[in-house]
């Protein structure tokens, strides 16, 4: 599987999250504590939204950075952390579960203003990739360059309305998958913790079949941990609604980390953050699939 990381808030240098915490997300791609691999050296990514494009225009699309080797020891991603500001950002490291370690595998996936990134997979992913990629609408299909699962199911959230709609295409694509395994005698298919995002607004997901979903955190409010730690200096750097949701801890801050519910969204987003239960949508998938 893979640890992930969505950060938004203050802009600040992507090297403070994603190297400088006690258990940052590149001391989870050696040691990670929650993960079903304790080592994530498959690939890492991360995308950006640039803080000098999102302040003149609308909509920035984002930059994205990925490679093959471990995190750990990449000159180039160091070298863009420690000088790239942003105040939306994704970073990931992958272990893979079966498809090929290579660049267009690996996360953040990008399309227009979306970035998406997953941790989790489809089972019998072999069996039901053909049904599921004939899903992609076809003025899509062109733009999918790698052979993941996991960008698949962003390609099937794009089909059925991502841009208009994100918990309802994150739904049908959820339902999509289900049905369709299940015509394939597949049990439990969908394991999955997704993170999405627009340029303004962060979508966070987790669920699966069986219900026993990958872990997934969120960080609580700024205001309320300045409150608990009033001598931390770096939360007084921070505006009150800066939220990180990570796959596991990135310390051990008191009163800092909140489990994401099981079968569960949340959107983080300027005016207040929203958590909603997540069912995927068979019927609608279904249609969308015939």
């Amino acid at each position: 599987m893979c640890r992930w990381i969505a950060y938004s808030g203050t802009p600040v240098l992507l090297s403070q999250v994603l190297f400088q915490p006690k258990h940052s997300l590149i001391d989870q791609s050696l040691h990670s504590r929650m993960g079903v691999e304790t080592t994530n050296g498959d690939g890492f990514g991360i995308g950006w939204y640039p803080q000098e494009t999102a302040e003149t225009a609308d909509t920035a699309d984002p930059a994205v950075l990925r490679d093959v080797g471990p995190a750990w020891n990449d000159r180039n991603l160091q070298e863009v952390a420690h000088h790239t500001r942003s105040g939306l950002f994704f970073g990931h490291i992958r272990a893979s579960t079966g498809t090929a370690v290579q660049q267009s595998n690996c996360h953040p996936f990008r399309s227009g203003r979306w970035l998406w990134m997953h941790n989790g997979m489809i089972s019998g992913f072999r069996r039901v990739r053909r049904d599921l990629a004939l899903a992609v609408d076809p003025a899509l299909y062109a733009d999918m360059e790698g052979s993941t699962d996991s960008e698949v199911m962003f390609f099937l959230a794009l089909t059925f309305g991502l841009a208009d709609d994100p918990p309802g295409a994150v739904a049908r694509m959820a339902g999509l998958v289900e049905t369709t395994a299940e015509s394939h005698g597949i049990p439990h298919p969908l394991q999955m913790t997704i993170a999405v995002a627009d340029g303004e607004r962060v979508w966070a997901f987790r669920y699966s079949s069986e219900g026993r979903s990958r872990s997934l955190y969120v960080s609580t409010r700024v205001d309320a941990l300045r409150a608990l730690h009033p001598d931390v200096s770096f939360l007084r750097e921070l505006s009150d609604e800066t939220r990180l949701v990570v796959s596991e801890p990135l310390g051990d801050l008191p009163g800092a980390w909140n489990e994401v519910p099981e079968s569960s969204y949340g959107v983080v987003q300027p005016g207040g953050s929203v958590l909603q239960r997540f069912r995927p949508e068979y019927a609608a998938a279904a249609g969308a699939h015939e």
